[in-house]
Parts: structure tokens; sequence; C-alpha cells
């Protein structure tokens, strides 16, 4: 028998006379009576069968408990969900991805509170799972480490990179007749050529991005790819370090301060980051009681330059930022933009971490002097159709296309939409409006991938899309998501009637519909709302529950 004489949480299991049924459970997992005066840590791990992001991380979870065992903890592996948005896409699916996000951050904090875990390694990829592990990570407040799985190889067809949003494009072309279906199924085999996230600067690796730059990973942890052996020395150390954390007190809540989750966003504008990071940093920040605002991202992406244009907005691949680099290299360029006395989980400040880093190739991460622009990647419009706020990435945007008017063509769903513009329904010059596609009346704010893909394939690049919807991170084009309130909620995108005139103005941040306040004030009389797409399960009760896309679309807990 041993005292609690050090501060483990552990010892709530194994610690007292009136706790030998919990010490005969872990020797009969394998424990010596010794085993359990070390740390316990418990090691996250979202494999999935049905997920290329996800299928080779029992491998990367083996090195992380190497990792532990070698630095004195004993590792507890255990697991959650991770819904493939892939799968997901133009189907029901694609209403519970962002859902899954919070249903994520709960198992975590079940289960660690539940087997009081000392601390966490959180081994997983791709779009809400990085975000929830972030989420449970600030709620939390244990020593914790993020392992990221990693991107995929870019795929290679006829001697070009390509990625898999790619594909999407290709049906249009495919529909328009210049592109044999044949093509099409070669080009399939072809663009998802390892395990790994995406090979583009979509939602995933843009919050792995978000994750290494709020210090919360392992340099270079962003960028490594799934298949490389850095990502496997990557996942020992952070095995490693966790004993190091927890025997330290650190704390996520030491680190992740306000002006962190700046810096963190100034990152994520100068690689052209998703538009989702608009929805999942504030979840991330409201963890720990701060509210980070669309005017946050727009104040800060105004003042960002941006220097690393990737697939979709660019023709580089995420091979090519690591190899140039990668973060630790973006941070370097960014120079008094970002608080370099930050201290991160390795151990180093961000001072030291880019003190050491090298830009390998100044054309895949540009210098400031030399910036594509002088903005970062995402802008804020407001208006009468977005009082409260709608994203674009402006840097996927022709210059043509940042400021345009057109009629309204309206739809109440993407499958709509989608029909009309495979149907050669739509012209040169529309604003498309997909509504009620909202956190609440989607419900889980679907992506409008499928829509946005089908116009590049289609070669409709003068039509503009409006959604109270959200976008994958492969999006391009001019497209504005996150448009609040939501049609669902009686916002201004609910009033809209075919033909009206919109206005898109990123220059000025406008979104309008050029409607008198007077016909909107008679069309709300008599408006109303839609019937609830989903009446039962977890959905019915998440749009319930459910905050606006402009608050960043988290559970509200009362």
């Amino acid at each position: 028998m041993f005292t609690k004489d050090r501060k483990y949480r552990s010892y709530d299991v194994v610690v007292g006379m009136d706790r030998g049924g919990q010490r005969a459970h872990l020797k009969n997992l394998g424990l010596l009576t010794e085993d359990m005066k070390k740390p316990f840590i418990g090691i996250v791990n979202t494999y999935n069968e049905m997920h290329p992001g996800h299928f080779h991380l029992n491998e990367i979870v083996k090195h992380v408990r190497d990792g532990v065992w070698a630095a004195g903890g004993v590792p507890f592996e255990f697991g959650t969900i991770s819904i493939c948005d892939g799968f997901a896409q133009a189907n029901l699916g694609m209403c519970y991805a962002l859902p899954s996000r919070e249903v994520i951050a709960d198992s975590i904090e079940v289960m660690t509170e539940g087997h009081r875990y000392d601390g966490l390694v959180l081994v997983g990829g791709c779009d809400k799972i990085v975000p929830a592990f972030l989420m449970a990570i600030a709620r939390l407040d244990l020593p914790a480490i993020v392992v990221t799985g990693g991107p995929m190889l870019p795929g290679r067809y006829k001697g070009k990179d390509y990625a898999t949003y790619e594909l999407k494009e290709a049906a249009g072309k495919v529909q328009r007749g210049i592109m044999s279906e044949k093509e099409l199924e070669e080009m399939e085999g072809c663009l998802s050529p390892t395990a790994g996230s995406c090979s583009m600067m979509g939602t995933a690796n843009s919050m792995s991005v978000v994750a290494e730059a709020l210090g919360l990973t392992m340099p270079g942890c962003a960028t490594a790819h799934a298949v490389e052996g850095i990502k496997r020395r990557i996942a020992k150390a952070s095995g490693y370090k966790i004993v190091e954390l927890v025997n330290r007190g650190f704390r996520p809540s030491s680190i992740l301060t306000r002006e962190t989750f700046f810096d963190a966003i100034k990152v994520a504008m100068a690689v052209g980051g998703s538009t989702n990071t608009v929805l999942h940093i504030p979840a991330i920040a409201h963890e720990v009681g701060i509210k980070i605002t669309p005017e946050d991202f727009e104040r800060l992406s105004s003042c960002t330059p941006y220097l690393v244009k990737i697939k979709p907005s660019g023709q580089h691949t995420l091979k090519d930022f690591e190899d140039a680099g990668g973060v630790p290299a973006v941070m370097r360029e960014l120079g008094d933009l970002i608080d370099v006395s930050r201290m991160t989980v390795s151990g180093l400040t961000v001072g030291e971490i880019t003190a050491e880093a090298k830009n390998k190739n100044s054309e895949v991460i540009r210098t400031i002097t030399n910036a594509y622009s002088n903005q970062g990647s995402l802008a804020v419009l407001k208006g009468n159709l977005a009082s409260k706020g709608a994203v674009v990435k402006q840097t996927a945007v022709h210059p043509t296309m940042l400021k345009h008017r057109g009629p309204a063509r309206v739809f109440n769903s993407e499958d709509e939409a989608v029909i009309a513009i495979s149907g050669g329904k739509i012209n040169q010059g529309d604003v498309i409006v997909i509504r009620y596609e909202g956190p609440i009346g989607g419900p889980g704010m679907r992506e409008m991938l499928t829509a946005t893909s089908y116009l590049v394939g289609m070669d409709l690049a003068n039509v503009g899309l409006v959604t109270d919807g959200r976008f994958s991170g492969a999006t391009r084009g001019p497209v504005i998501g996150h448009v609040s309130p939501e049609a669902a909620i009686g916002g201004i995108i609910g009033l809209v009637e075919e033909g009206d005139e919109i206005l898109i103005d990123i220059p000025q941040r406008r979104l309008e519909l050029l409607v008198s306040d007077e016909e909107l004030e008679r069309r709300q009389k008599s408006w109303k709302a839609e019937e609830p797409k989903i009446k039962k399960g977890y959905l019915q009760r998440y749009m319930h529950w459910v905050t606006s896309a402009d608050d960043g679309a988290f559970l509200k807990s009362e």
C-alpha cells in the first residue's frame, strides 16, 4: 500500500484501503503495484476504419504509448467518434458533422473525469475532431498535448498534384462534356493515395495549424504528413512530454489567453485558413471564458499578410508547405505580429521555436515584403442581409468578383440548388441563395461543397452564392457563408425572393439585399418558420441548444 503523497488525480482511484477493488481491476489489466504510483495518461484515439484521415492512427498511438512508458507514465488508450466529412457530403450525414464536435468534446470530458486521468494525449485529425480536442483541453484544463494525424500525400494524376475536392469539380466537367467518365474514374484512383487528412488547406489542416499556433502540439506537428517517420517521432516525443507536463503541474489555461487566440487567428489568416475557423476558434475560446467574435477575425485578418497560398486557393500542396518550413517558418515571417514570449507545451517559447525555424522556400512561404496580399484569407461582411455577419474566403475570390450585383436565385436547401446548377438553370451573374441550412435550420449547418464545386466545374465563375450554411475549406469563389441571423430564426435571408437584387462588396465588407425597409417589413409579417427537418434523436436536441454561427455554434449550457 502507498500513501497519497503526490498530487496525481489518479490517486483518487488507487489510494486508500477502500480502493482495493480498483487496484484489483488494474492488476487484472497487467499493472504492477509500482505502476499505480505513476501518472495515468489518457490517450484519445479516433481511429476509424471508414476514415482516410484516421485509419493509420493505431500505429501513431503505439508511438505515443512508447513515449509515455519511457517517461515513467502509464498509458490508457480510449476511443471516440470521428466523422469523415467527405463521406457526409451531399447527404443527411452532413447534418451530423458539425454537431459531432460537441459529442467528441463531451465524450473526452466524460472519460477523463470518470477515470481520473492525470494528463491527455489526443491523437486525431480532420475537420471537427481537432476543434473538439481543443475544446476538451480548454474545458478540462489538464496537462494535454495534441498529435494531429497529418495530411495525406498529394494525389498525382497525369503528372500534376491534385486534392480530393477537385473530383467534385471534375464531375461538373463531365456534365459539360469536356471530361469523360473514364477519366473521372481514373482520377478517383489517384487522388486519395495515403492515409491522412485531405491534402489541401481545408478545415482539417487549418485547425491543425491553429492547434500548433496555440502552442498545444510539438513544433512541426501540423504539417508532418501521416505516412512520414517524423510523425511517429513527434508522437513518441508527445508521449514523453506529457509526463513532464503532469509532473510540472502545467495547465492549458496558462497559455490559452486572448492574445494567444489572436495569434492563432493571425497564423490561420496568413496561410489561407478555412472559413470554419470562425466557428471553431470562438467555440474553443468559450471553454476558457473568452469571447472571440467575427469582428475580431475581420480586424486581425485585415492587418495580417497572406503568405501561403495552398490548394484550393493556390497550386502549392501541404507537402510543399511542410518542406518550406511549416508553421514555425510562417510564425517567424510574421515577426512582430506574433507574441514570441508565449510558452508552448514543448517547453519552448514561440520565440525559441521560431529562432530555429528556417524558410526553405520563399515562394511557398512568402515574406511580408512579398506577401500575396496585405490582408489575410477571411473577410467578414455585414449589411441588412447579415446584420451579425457573414464570412468569405476573400483570397479564393477572383478579383473581378470581389464586387458583384445580381438577381437572387432562391433555394431552401443545398439539394435544390445542386439540381438547378447541374441542370443548367443557373446563369452567369446570378446570386444563389441557399437558406435553412444554418445550425438550427439545417440542422447542423451543412457544408455547401457540392454546390460550390459544381459552380466551378460548370464554369459558372461569375455566379455568387450566399448561405446561412457553411463551406468546406476546399471551397473557392465568390461564396459567402455563416449568414447570421439564419433563416430559421427569422433572419433576413429567409425573406429573399426570386429575382431580388443582392449586392456583394467584399472590399467594403458589405452584403445587402437591395429591397426597401418597407417591403422587408411587409414580408416579415407574413413569414412563417419552416417545419423542422429533424424531429427526433440528437439533432432534435441539438437544434434547441445550439447558438448562432456568429457565436461559434456551440451548445448553450442553460
